[in-house]
């Protein structure tokens, strides 16, 4: 196989005791019930920190899987997603114990302010020495809209109009109200900060009205590195302009190929670098010494899917009811206002393919909608790098079906493989998480639309 850039794994993990592999918190290896003890998360920071992993990408909901059946007893009764506490408190005690790991930190712009959430990034950011990570979501659960007061679900593209004025106010606060050298930090004249070079945003908006200045002295990344999960073609639009990473979850290699190519094409025609853009893809990986160990693995790992379990999540992601069909049917495309890529996906993107319920509860039972790889470091790592090979993607979000001995496994075979290959890193590099992801600075680059936002003087600015 021809040489290859460099293969990038983040972790995929969630405040909650079943994620993406309902049922699997059984499993007597499992670690998940303990998601709300602060060593589960220390443990876990330091075993992907051995890993030379790039970061922990940390998802949410705010709401519950409550579309199967109408309710949200299915996800209950499975633990699917919840209970779920909030991720970001998990980050500091985790940068803590280490020095390298960068950390994902999934935030929807429809349920929070841009204003406050602006100090929790920087605080953030601060805490971490710059290796924080936003994943930008617009959400799609209606139980989460209703529990903040919302009527119903805003409609899908004009969640994203929305996401662009909030990036805009994040953008002014973040790079623009603070310029180069307000602080100074002069004992001697009693001058902690420049007044002059502080600026109120003064944003009139569509959806915000926001006057002042940002309450955070810039932060070493200022503007964290942004994430963006959403494959839906308005998804992609919105990565190609503002996403410096993106997370998709394709089954296959064609979809995934297609979609990356779709990325890096929009970004070219935004006038970015098509390549500087890293997309990962979700995938689980059941590693053991030898094929036959893996394979027995994962024959076990399967007595504790949860059918039920499975079918909330994918009612959920789809907003489609799949109490309604027998497990024999066959997908048929439908318009929903939730997550339309999960519904292309399984449905019309892939001509070749039919998918039943049981076939697809099948799929998602461990790791969700990404693909599964088993077998011995050998056959996992030829299966990751003709994925890179085939598709052009950057690297894999990879889930775990038992915690944390699915990351644990990666760290002990697949990893010294994939160096011993020479597609993997041997040694972090310094810096921030964007230094680290890109090599470029810490600081977003021209022509990322937020560089625009920054005074006139500032070297690293593009024109507006």
């Amino acid at each position: 196989m021809s040489k290859q850039r460099e293969i990038r794994l983040n972790a995929f993990d969630m405040n909650c005791v079943g994620h993406q592999s309902p049922g699997l918190w059984a499993h007597p290896r499992d670690r998940a019930w303990q998601y709300k003890d602060l060593h589960y998360w220390t443990e876990l920071a330091q075993l992907l920190e051995r890993g030379l992993f790039d970061g922990l990408f940390i998802a949410d909901v705010l709401g519950i899987y409550d579309v199967y059946n109408g309710n949200g007893d299915a996800a209950i009764r499975q633990a699917t997603q919840v209970p779920v506490n909030d991720p970001l408190a998990l980050i500091t005690p985790m940068a803590m114990v280490t020095q390298h790991l960068g950390f994902g930190l999934t935030a929807s712009l429809s349920f929070e302010h841009p204003y406050p959430f602006a100090r929790r990034l920087s605080t953030l950011d601060h805490l971490t020495q710059g290796r924080i990570g936003w994943n930008i979501v617009t959400s799609y659960l209606e139980s989460g809209a209703k529990n903040i007061g919302q009527q119903t679900q805003t409609a899908h593209d004009v969640r994203y109009d929305y996401a662009e004025e909030y990036l805009q106010v994040i953008y002014k606060l973040l790079e623009g109200s603070w310029e180069e050298g307000a602080v100074l930090r002069d004992r001697a004249q009693r001058r902690f900060s420049d007044p002059s070079k502080i600026h109120p945003i003064n944003h009139k908006g569509t959806f915000f009205n926001v006057p002042g200045m940002h309450l955070c002295e810039p932060s070493p990344q200022r503007t964290p590195v942004l994430y963006q999960a959403g494959a839906s073609s308005r998804g992609r639009q919105f990565a190609a302009e503002h996403a410096e990473c993106v997370f998709v979850a394709l089954p296959s290699k064609s979809l995934l190929k297609n979609t990356v190519a779709d990325i890096r094409r929009r970004a070219e025609e935004a006038g970015r670098d098509p390549h500087g853009i890293k997309v990962f893809n979700l995938h689980t990986a059941i590693v053991d010494e030898t094929d036959k160990a893996a394979q027995a693995k994962w024959r076990d790992y399967r007595n504790y899917v949860s059918y039920e379990g499975a079918l909330a999540l994918i009612s959920g992601w789809t907003g489609i009811d799949f109490a309604q069909y027998q497990p024999d049917q066959v997908l048929k495309h439908l318009h929903t206002n939730a997550i339309q890529s999960a519904v292309e996906t399984f449905s019309t993107a892939d001509p070749h393919r039919e998918w039943t319920v049981q076939a697809l509860a099948d799929w998602v039972g461990i790791g969700g909608f990404g693909p599964l790889s088993v077998g011995s470091a050998q056959t996992v790592a030829d299966e990751l790098q003709s994925w890179v090979e085939e598709t052009d993607v950057d690297g894999f979000n990879l889930a775990y079906a038992v915690t944390h001995e699915t990351f644990a496994d990666v760290v002990t075979w697949l990893v010294p493989e994939l160096q011993q290959r020479g597609v993997y890193k041997q040694a972090y590099r310094e810096g921030t998480l964007r230094e680290k992801l890109f090599g470029e600075g810490d600081r977003l680059t021209v022509p990322h639309p937020g560089t625009g936002y920054r005074w006139p003087d500032d070297p690293q600015r593009v024109a507006s």
